[in-house]
């Protein structure tokens, strides 16, 4: 449960959204909706990458990272533009700790420039910002439709007609 105040917060920017578990996992739940998932996977595993502390730790990670949103035909291909994965591609041979930084800010600008102000303008988040809880629906009336019930025993008028 989000409060309005927060969800607005993640309003501000695509870094506030991301700085927070909730904010993540709203981004994330509306880019599958959008079957742009890929993004935000990547993203993530960039910053888990950063996380590493020894250049041995780097090697292994580095590969999962490529083989599963770089290289050509990725199961979850990121968009990149060719220098930005040739770099990548070049970087990936020794990693170091900033071997995925090009393609990650790529990935970012992408998302804060297409996806970010999309999700900004979803009925979830719009929800979450009215303090509607988005795991339960809002009830909406149902319309009264006639059934047959309702005219038995009446006699049509056909002096109308």
């Amino acid at each position: 449960s989000v409060s309005p105040e927060e969800a607005v917060k993640w309003g501000e920017s695509l870094d506030k959204l991301l700085s927070e578990k909730a904010g993540l996992d709203a981004f994330t739940k509306f880019l599958k909706t959008e079957f742009s998932e890929e993004n935000i996977e990547f993203w993530i595993a960039c910053e888990d990458y950063k996380k590493s502390k020894t250049a041995h730790e780097l090697l292994p990670k580095a590969k999962t990272i490529y083989e599963t949103f770089i290289q050509k035909d990725a199961p979850k291909e990121v968009n990149l533009d060719f220098q930005t994965k040739e770099v990548t591609s070049q970087n990936i041979e020794q990693p170091i700790i900033t071997t995925f930084d090009a393609a990650q800010n790529t990935v970012y600008r992408l998302m804060e420039q297409d996806s970010y102000p999309r999700f900004l303008r979803s009925d979830p988040y719009l929800n979450l910002v009215k303090g509607r809880n988005p795991g339960r629906p809002t009830l909406r009336r149902r319309s009264r439709s006639f059934t047959v019930n309702d005219f038995q025993g009446v006699r049509p008028d056909f002096t109308v007609w």
